[in-house]
C-alpha cells in the first residue's frame, strides 16, 4: 500500500480571543504552548506534554481568523468535535466546576470508555476520552441534565467572560 494516514497532525481553531483560548487548552485542560513560526498574524500552537511536544491544535487570530463580516465564526460548524484521550476524569470534573464552565458526561456503551463533552471559548465542543479501568472514583453521570446527547449543545459563552 502506497498510501497510508498515519495519525492526526493537529486541528485549527480559529478565535477572536487569543488569551482565553490559550487559558483554556492550556491552564485549564494542562497542555503546553509550543513553538510556532511567525507566520504574520497572532496565534498559538497547542501540544500534549511530551517530550517532543507535537503540536496537535493551532489557534489563529488576527485576519486569517475574521471571517467576512470582520468576525471570527463560532462554534464547530461541519466539525461535531475534536476527542483527545485524558487521563484523570474527576480532576477535569473539578476543574471545569470550578470554573463555571459547563460539561456533559457518557458513558460509551459496551465499552471501558468514559467521556466528558465541554466547549472551548469559540464554542467548538472537545470531547476528552479516558480509559475507565484507569480511573478511580464513580463511573460518568448518566442522568437526564448531565448525560452527553449527541446534537444537544449546551455552550454558554458568559461562562468563558473576563470578569
Amino acid at each position: 500500500m502506497s498510501g497510508v494516514i498515519t495519525g492526526l497532525f493537529h486541528v485549527a481553531i480559529k478565535t477572536a480571543d487569543l488569551d482565553r483560548t490559550r487559558w483554556f487548552y492550556c491552564d485549564l485542560l494542562g497542555l503546553a504552548e509550543a513553538p510556532r513560526p511567525d507566520f504574520g498574524y497572532p496565534g498559538a500552537w497547542i501540544a500534549v506534554p511530551t517530550p517532543v511536544g507535537e503540536a496537535i491544535i493551532h489557534i489563529y487570530a488576527g485576519g486569517p481568523a475574521l471571517g467576512p463580516d470582520g468576525q471570527a465564526p463560532r462554534g464547530t460548524a461541519a466539525i461535531d468535535h475534536i476527542s483527545l484521550t485524558a487521563v484523570g476524569y474527576h480532576d477535569f470534573i473539578d476543574r471545569f466546576r470550578r470554573q463555571g464552565i459547563a460539561w456533559r458526561e457518557f458513558l460509551v456503551p459496551n465499552t471501558t470508555y468514559w467521556q466528558l463533552f465541554v466547549y472551548d471559548p469559540n464554542g467548538v465542543q472537545l470531547e476528552l476520552t479516558f480509559d475507565g479501568r484507569s480511573e478511580s472514583g464513580p463511573p460518568p453521570d448518566m442522568s437526564e441534565g448531565r448525560r452527553y446527547v449527541a446534537g444537544a449543545g449546551f455552550f454558554d459563552p458568559a461562562a468563558y467572560e473576563f470578569a
